[in-house]
């Protein structure tokens, strides 16, 4: 801190409150008053602690509060300063010069200093061999990278064995190859959630693949309308997302993952188990690839439980014969996984890191979820608190186009439902992903923002000139 600024201390602390709470609503006032202007570093927590006759945890815990609240940053080395997003004119200055994406749904960014050295230590040992990483590589992956892969699904609960297993570049490759052997070109229909994935949307459009929407309750797809579907339209596969879905953050109970296993089977129907999420929740409910292992296709990526930018899939196959059909046409699109994202995947998972990521994410989702759930107030939305997106049905007054204008308008970015909607009426609701690059601060304040456009009729937001 440089001479000539004074050190920070709190005055006029509130008496009734905890101590930590007091000197983090002190800090807030202080920076919202100006007198802690951007940057400025705090104390150390020792010498605060002496200066104010109170203990380490004490101030430690007001620290991390204020933390929580998005009003620090503190790194090693650096210490703790206030954040420029945090003051109110530079915040707003922030929010116009630069859109925060809450549209794409990316975990959040891990920034615990350990992890960040753990992470950065096992990308400098694979750099050993860097011309082995450069070079074309067997399709599927190697010997240990299908270990690697039968070892994460097995934390899935899914028993498999290398010769059933390919390690694939990403999710969307591995559903185009299932929807060209399962359906084939034109004609095909396919059975999913009416309110689904775009990828698969987007996908069965290239197939000339009719997507055939189901109606869900809190619970799933609803068994009787899936029963009708496949009597009378005799689909080539049901594809579903039961865990954490995208967008409704709805998990598939137990019981209505039975009865889907069992029309499924009944009428010898393929599943498609797109499980990006199936790892978040502690305690995950059974896979279909262990309810119905003859019948189902789970597809496992790593981009929503690991990274977004690492782009592998590991592909868990009914049965080892369908191997090769679909490793051609993975291999005819996309040649091999990128030696580099699988040499990452193979070390991570097997050294523990990936691991120590999945929980990262976990975690920190819940904080965000508790953020938002407290921004938002009574409003009514759809979350996991495993899970690092949202799904918000509008109130009435707010069509989804004219509350994604406006939060666009504020400086923050959504996805409405005509994203996801496979046919049918309009829904009006929009997906907000808390995760990203965005900080806590960030998700905070765009919170705060959709709660107070929520609270309030669109005119009021509208103006005549």
């Amino acid at each position: 801190m440089p001479s000539n600024t004074p050190a920070w201390r709190p005055i006029d602390l509130d008496p009734h409150k905890p101590a930590y709470i007091a000197i983090a609503d002190a800090i807030a006032a202080d920076i919202r008053e100006g007198r802690l202007a951007p940057d400025t570093r705090l104390p150390p927590q020792r010498q605060l602690a002496h200066v104010l006759g109170l203990n380490f945890t004490t101030i430690s815990r007001a620290y991390a509060e204020a933390q929580r609240r998005g009003l620090l940053d503190a790194r090693v080395g650096q210490g703790t300063r206030v954040r420029p997003e945090a003051c109110p004119r530079v915040r707003h200055a922030a929010a116009r010069a630069q859109l925060i994406d809450m549209s794409m749904n990316l975990p959040p960014e891990p920034d615990q200093p350990a992890l960040l050295a753990r992470m950065e230590t096992s990308l400098r040992g694979l750099c050993g061999d860097i011309n082995s990483l450069l070079r074309y590589q067997p399709f599927g992956g190697s010997p240990e990278d299908r270990e690697a892969a039968v070892h994460w699904l097995a934390r899935r609960g899914i028993a498999t064995s290398v010769d059933k297993v390919l390690v694939c570049p990403g999710t969307h490759s591995v559903l185009n190859a299932l929807l060209s052997t399962l359906v084939g070109t034109g004609g095909g229909r396919v059975c999913c959630d009416n309110i689904t994935y775009p990828g698969i949307r987007a996908l069965a459009a290239i197939h000339g693949v009719s997507l055939l929407g189901l109606p869900s309750d809190a619970d799933g797809i609803l068994p009787d309308a899936f029963e009708r579907c496949c009597r009378d339209n005799q689909p080539a596969a049901l594809y579903i997302n039961p865990t954490i879905h995208n967008p409704t953050t709805a998990t598939m109970s137990a019981g209505r993952r039975e009865a889907i296993a069992e029309i499924a089977a009944r009428h010898q129907v393929p599943v498609i188990e797109d499980d990006p999420y199936g790892l978040l929740p502690e305690a995950p409910l059974p896979s279909f690839k262990t309810l119905l292992p003859e019948l189902t296709y789970h597809v496992c990526g790593l981009s929503k439980t690991v990274g977004a930018g690492l782009r592998v899939a590991y592909l868990a196959l009914p049965d080892a014969r369908q191997l090769p059909r679909i490793s051609g046409i993975l291999r005819a699109v996309s040649v091999m996984t990128p030696p580099i994202s699988t040499a990452i995947a193979t070390e991570w998972v097997l050294d523990g890191t990936a691991e120590q990521l999945v929980r990262f994410i976990r975690e920190e989702s819940r904080v965000r979820q508790q953020l938002a759930a407290a921004a938002l107030g009574p409003a009514t939305f759809q979350a996991s608190p495993d899970g690092f997106h949202l799904w918000l049905p509008l109130p009435e007054g707010w069509s989804r186009v004219s509350f994604a204008t406006h939060l666009r308008n504020s400086g923050i970015g959504v996805v409405t439902s005509d994203a996801f909607l496979v046919g049918g009426a309009a829904v009006e609701a929009v997906r907000i992903c808390l995760g990203g690059a965005a900080s806590r601060g960030d998700v905070q304040h765009a919170m705060e923002l959709v709660g107070a456009a929520l609270s309030h009729p669109p005119a009021i937001y509208s103006s005549i000139v």
